[in-house]
């Protein structure tokens, strides 16, 4: 009889861009250092749950010289077996011959975490990362996509990934913060996404992991734990009205008033068009005369 998804066991656990730090991004308004420890914990107890090794695809840290309570952090709530490559926000001057003043070559010195032979950031493919029953594995810091995230993307199209490479049936990618996953002639890619949400651009993003079964080279998406509204465009819609009073005063210098003969003549006519509180045109005028 053939055993359905629900009673077989994964034999891998696909992750990608965690970017462990200490600061709260910008867009965050919740309690994003529990909010990414939470997630951490998720993949560790999925990973003790089924005992198989866990692939992550690059960028473990948000800098490449993380200070020693993260890597503090790290140490303690990192998953067993876990399996990484190095990001370009791992290395220093996003350079691997700089590799070993890294947080994360700390963290493998210590043998809490196992650094792949490749693809690391910037590398080209040349072998598998992994095999497992036979099933071929590459992990790749690699900007791949369905859809181009922006003009300038190139090579990174996940269909003619797999084309380009078919000595792999699994290829694991990392740098692009979404989720999805592709098929060809029976081989996989999967581009699990980042832990947490880091940008506005992903107030309504659900972050998850991938199970993958080597049986049919298949995968279950497993959403990470999140906190709800916490995600603001704010300082967006802040910066925005600032440009827009920029331009609406360039556009008074210009367009609202004619110029005169001398500086002080048009100065004081903008003062009363705009008007410019007195204190304002005191400091202004004192920069006047001393400048005389």
């Amino acid at each position: 009889m053939k055993r359905t998804r629900q009673n077989k066991t994964p034999s891998a656990i696909l992750c990608s861009d965690f970017h462990l730090r200490e600061d709260t991004p910008i867009c965050f308004t919740g309690d994003f250092q529990k909010e990414q420890w939470d997630a951490v914990e998720f993949v560790q107890h999925l990973q003790t749950q089924y005992k198989c090794p866990i692939f992550h695809a690059g960028d473990l840290f948000h800098h490449w010289k993380p200070s020693p309570s993260l890597i503090s952090q790290a140490l303690w709530f990192l998953p067993e077996d876990f399996n990484t490559i190095y990001g370009q926000h791992d290395l220093p001057q996003h350079n691997m011959e700089l590799k070993n003043k890294s947080g994360l070559n700390t963290l493998a010195v210590a043998a809490r975490l196992w650094v792949l032979k490749n693809c690391h950031f910037g590398q080209e493919p040349y072998e598998p990362s992994m095999t497992i029953k036979n099933k071929t594995i590459l992990v790749w810091h690699h900007l791949t996509y369905i859809k181009k995230p922006f003009p300038e993307a190139k090579e990174g199209n996940a269909k003619a990934i797999l084309r380009k490479y078919p000595q792999f049936d699994l290829i694991v990618t990392g740098d692009n913060h979404t989720s999805f996953t592709v098929e060809y002639q029976g081989r996989r890619l999967v581009n699990p996404g980042n832990l947490t949400r880091q940008s506005a651009a992903q107030i309504d993003y659900q972050p998850r992991i991938a199970l993958w079964y080597t049986e049919d080279n298949s995968i279950k998406w497993i959403n990470l734990p999140m906190q709800k509204n916490v995600i603001s465009r704010e300082h967006i819609k802040d910066k925005e009205e600032r440009n827009e009073r920029i331009e609406a005063f360039i556009k008074k210098l210009t367009d609202d008033w004619e110029a005169e003969l001398s500086f002080e003549d048009n100065l004081e006519i903008f003062f009363k068009q705009d008007k410019t509180p007195d204190s304002i045109r005191q400091i202004i005028y004192k920069i006047i005369e001393d400048e005389k």
